[in-house]
């Protein structure tokens, strides 16, 4: 199978191509390297804005049979700063992916979506099948992305599964996105600097292990799925208090987080019910919180080790 990434250089979308180059599959990636970085040689690798019209004619001329979309802008507060360029990355790009996956004769295309479409829940775990009530200009471009894919298979008869994320975290992240937290908490750990929990650290929130993450864009990618949302998480909630602990424990460091006040707009409360994606598409959250934050650590001490001068 030839499948084309976008947002292979990132967090998400690095970890998705090495699975599926392990898989044997062969692998197109497509970036803007705004974020990530490309360093590999064993993909064909197009560097490029997923809202560069271009990027249908490309396509076109290389037929893949799946497009998984993960580009995106993924910060919750920089499209609350900027909405127009979260509108043009998350919309725009999306539509011209969408395009693109047309112009190709795709089989199918996996998007990426966020637990942030549910905004505050009613009850927890959230079902995929809840009402969306998105309270940010990124969480709305999640939902507009969603409708554009549901649009292009009515019209266009291209499949389409939507992974609504909990909080990715593991090996590559970067402090920006929903799960930024534990890469601030670890980096800050590590180095020996303080650290902050806003609020009073009762604020729950889903992780979930970047590996088991792609484990489920890999089977999305099948037959299975066609025209369905699936949560991707554990149902499970962790406070922000209990996150740092479980931090500071794997990093060997103290245990002591300054208090600030709560951010406007923080959620209080998230997870998500994984129970159809474990019937439907045969996939399991495997990695514990505590054994993913360990392999977290290990990175992260890893990369700190290599740019010391």
């Amino acid at each position: 199978m030839l499948a084309l990434v976008t947002g292979a250089a990132g967090f998400i979308g690095s970890h998705l191509v090495d699975r599926l180059l392990a898989d044997g599959h062969e692998v197109i990636g497509v970036d803007d390297l705004s974020s990530g970085s490309h360093t590999r040689s064993d993909i064909e690798f197009w560097e490029m804005d997923v809202a560069d019209p271009a990027l249908a004619e490309r396509a076109a001329g290389r037929r893949p049979e799946v497009v998984c979309h993960l580009a995106a802008q993924v910060s919750v507060r920089a499209s609350v700063a900027d909405p127009l360029h979260d509108a043009r990355v998350n919309v725009t790009g999306t539509a011209n992916v969408l395009e693109a996956a047309r112009a190709a004769g795709a089989r199918k295309v996996v998007f990426t979506s966020s637990c942030a479409v549910y905004g505050v829940p009613d009850a927890l775990p959230v079902p995929p099948d809840a009402e969306l009530r998105p309270a940010s200009p990124y969480a709305a471009s999640k939902v507009s992305g969603e409708v554009y894919a549901g649009m292009y298979r009515a019209l266009h008869g291209i499949d389409v599964t939507t992974l609504t994320l909990a909080n990715v975290y593991g090996p590559r992240q970067t402090p920006e996105g929903e799960a930024g937290v534990i890469s601030i908490f670890t980096d800050a750990l590590l180095a020996g600097r303080p650290t902050r929990v806003f609020g009073d650290g009762r604020q729950t929130r889903d992780y979930v292990y970047v590996l088991d993450v792609v484990d489920a864009f890999a089977r999305a990618a099948g037959e299975r799925g066609g025209g369905r949302r699936f949560n991707v998480g554990t149902g499970l909630q962790t406070t922000d208090r209990a996150l740092h602990t479980l931090v500071a424990e794997a990093a060997g460091a103290p245990d002591e987080p300054e208090f600030a006040p709560p951010r406007l707009g923080d959620l209080p409360a998230m997870s998500v019910d994984p129970g159809p994606t474990r019937r439907d598409l045969g996939w399991e959250p495997r990695v514990a919180l505590r054994e993913g934050l360990a392999e977290t650590v290990a990175w992260a001490r890893e990369r700190a080790a290599r740019t010391i001068p």
